[in-house]
């Protein structure tokens, strides 16, 4: 039984239990093109870089126009612009028998108020406030910060010029405790991992998958 568990694969398992079952139980590697996120890395690396002082003006000139106008839109962000905690930096919380944890993007403040930053070249979730990462991200920062004022998620919509901020409170930290918990406990004791046939079209195990 896997007790380790990251968004990305609880996000998995949520679309199609069955590309769940090729992609982390069999470890099946499909050729999958790279180009839809090779501006999503490149502006996560400046990112990064940028944040810790590293020079990055050679980086710059390799950028495109449209590249290089999501940057400093990023740059501008009043979010990104707060004192400067930690960057790509992985957290991990244990949950009943199940770690769970990831590698957020940007952890800044503003005196005792938090924010776990998240930049996105593409679309946000289409439910923010429960997303998988947003869960993980938030419980993990709880537990790792401890004594705050304020704790908050905040989606860097770079695509739409805006962002997203969830603030993190009890109730939200009960519900997603009870929410993760019940979604790990499912994936543990599945053992038939059906195929959500909707998904199928945009899958790229579509050509392997036995139903």
């Amino acid at each position: 039984m896997n007790n380790n568990f990251s968004p990305n694969m609880i996000k998995t398992y949520l679309t199609c239990p069955k590309k769940y079952y090729y992609q982390y139980v069999e470890n099946v590697a499909m050729p999958k093109s790279s180009l839809p996120f090779e501006k999503g890395k490149k502006i996560h690396a400046l990112a990064n870089y940028y944040l810790q002082n590293i020079k990055i003006d050679r980086i710059e000139t390799a950028l495109t126009g449209a590249e290089l106008e999501i940057w400093e839109l990023l740059k501008q962000n009043p979010f990104y612009n707060m004192n400067y905690l930690k960057s790509e930096f992985s957290l991990m919380l244990k949950l009943s028998d199940f770690w769970l944890g990831g590698r957020l993007d940007a952890l800044v403040n503003n005196g005792d108020n938090y924010y776990i930053l998240d930049y996105k070249t593409g679309t946000i979730p289409k439910d923010p406030e429960y997303d998988p990462q947003t869960m993980i991200y938030l419980l993990c920062a709880d537990k790792y910060l401890k004594n705050y004022k304020t704790l908050s998620f905040v989606y860097i919509d770079l695509k739409n010029k805006q962002n997203y901020v969830i603030e993190f409170n009890e109730d939200l930290k009960a519900k997603y405790r009870q929410n993760l918990l019940e979604i790990c406990n499912k994936i543990s004791a599945d053992s038939l991992y059906c195929c959500n046939d909707k998904s199928c079209k945009y899958c790229e195990f579509n050509k392997i998958c036995i139903k």
